[in-house]
């Protein structure tokens, strides 16, 4: 197989221009799964990769061509498995093959051709693209590796145009370095296009002799193939990523995470904010009359001026009044105790829930009836803060008082107390002591 130099740079020269003319992108697949600092585990390590160029004692230092001036370009293959290290740095095993051969003149009358049956390297391959903070896990990726070996070679001379035979196979230590470019064409699949150098023994080109052209033979090695991944395919490949691209994605869903957990927060805060100044606003008492806003009948009522449940001045007879002596019953404590006990609140609000109405509007006629006078003192466990507890407590037992004086109960017989936390019945490190101390103390007298 011949192949002209010319061709053959115009496919390097292709390979170099594109690293210029294509954007460098976020392969976002090679860094899901993975976090910075992360085990090996999280990703593919073992590749195989297996490649077909040519090869020549052509080659771009201009150096150690033997003095022949028609060189061939022929067939060139390889092989090898390779352990990713790190996301930049590899080990692998080389497998090469091939032909290499060239001529003294353009007659092709004098000349060698050496056939190359295997060789195998061990080499460190660097890949420098997973070193650039500026291009997250890059379409093309640079790289170059530099190694030493063993090859196995049989060379023959070339006279009248005519091939001899091969002479004995021999082995020598050869190093090969290679340099080219990447290309992540799929999720652990890589394009390759490199140019390989390989030093050998003098008798690589049949020549041999004390003068320097006939010293440490050169010879090009320009190969094209595809690199795949090993192992779970839901994991990204090492060679593929780039620890900087990793970093700044777990960055991003972290944040992400935060932001929507603060909007969240937010926006709930906001809800219980704006149900804070309605229930607030519902328990403003203008006139001073100790009736709510929500349920004053009689807006307005000067200051002193005794009113009723619904917040409208009472008419007093000139009378002789007759003082009674209050007596609370055990009736009288058990409508109470039943109405303690189905008080119900909506969570973490001051809104009395309807199923707490009933026993309610007992005690609403017991104190209409029979004229009692009530306390009411709300109390909290201590989850939350303070400030909080103490304004809920408040607002519970208010929420109370209002609810009773619109049933008819007058509201200046109705005390109502938050003391928050500060007067817990049962101990707060457990849930059962904490439902305890949610609570809405009733004292008749």
């Amino acid at each position: 197989m011949k192949i002209s130099l010319k061709k053959s740079g115009l496919l390097m020269a292709a390979g170099i221009i594109s690293t210029a003319s294509f954007a460098q992108s976020t392969n976002q697949s090679s860094i899901e799964g993975t976090t910075p600092f992360g085990p090996a585990t999280q990703y593919r390590t073992w590749s195989v990769g297996v490649g077909a160029g040519v090869t020549s004692l052509q080659n771009i230092a201009k150096f150690n061509n033997g003095g022949y001036d028609k060189l061939d370009w022929n067939l060139g293959y390889s092989a090898y498995i390779k352990k990713q290290i790190s996301p930049s740095f590899g080990i692998k095993a080389t497998y090469f093959g091939g032909k290499t051969s060239g001529y003294e003149n353009s007659d092709k009358q004098a000349g060698f051709e050496t056939k190359t049956p295997w060789s195998v390297a061990l080499s460190g391959e660097f890949i420098a693209a997973n070193t650039n903070w500026r291009f997250f896990n890059s379409f093309i990726k640079p790289y170059a590796s530099i190694g030493v070996g063993v090859m196995n070679a049989e060379t023959a001379a070339i006279a009248g145009g005519n091939r001899g035979e091969y002479g004995d196979s021999y082995s020598k230590i050869f190093v090969p370095a290679d340099f080219g470019f990447k290309f992540a064409v799929a999720k652990g699949i890589n394009f390759e296009l490199g140019y390989q150098l390989n030093w050998a023994n003098q008798r690589f080109d049949n020549k041999v002799g004390p003068n320097e052209q006939y010293k440490n033979d050169l010879f090009t090695y320009a190969h094209a193939g595809l690199e795949f991944a090993l192992g779970n395919g839901s994991k990204p490949a090492l060679s593929n990523s780039n620890p900087v691209a990793t970093l700044v994605n777990d960055y991003t869903v972290k944040y992400d995470d935060l932001k929507a957990q603060n909007d969240a927060l937010n926006a709930k805060n906001q809800a219980l904010q704006s149900q804070l100044d309605g229930l607030n606003s519902d328990l403003k008492d203008d006139d001073g009359d100790g009736v709510a806003n929500k349920y004053d009948k009689c807006p307005g009522t000067p200051s002193g001026v005794q009113v009723d449940g619904a917040g409208c001045p009472i008419v007093v007879k000139n009378e002789t009044k007759v003082v009674e002596k209050v007596v609370v019953t055990e009736a009288d404590r058990k409508v109470v105790a039943d109405a303690i006990k189905n008080l119900e609140f909506d969570l973490s609000k001051s809104t009395i829930r309807s199923t707490s109405y009933a026993t309610l509007n007992k005690v609403a006629v017991l104190l209409i009836e029979k004229n009692f006078s009530l306390k009411l003192a709300g109390h909290t466990d201590n989850t939350g803060s303070r400030e909080l507890n103490m304004r809920l407590s408040k607002e519970r037992a208010e929420s109370v008082k209002a609810y009773l004086v619109s049933q008819g109960a007058n509201a200046s017989r109705i005390e109502a107390t938050g003391y928050g936390p500060d007067q817990p019945i049962a101990s707060n490190k457990n849930a059962d002591g904490r439902q305890q101390n949610r609570r809405v103390e009733f004292t008749l007298y």
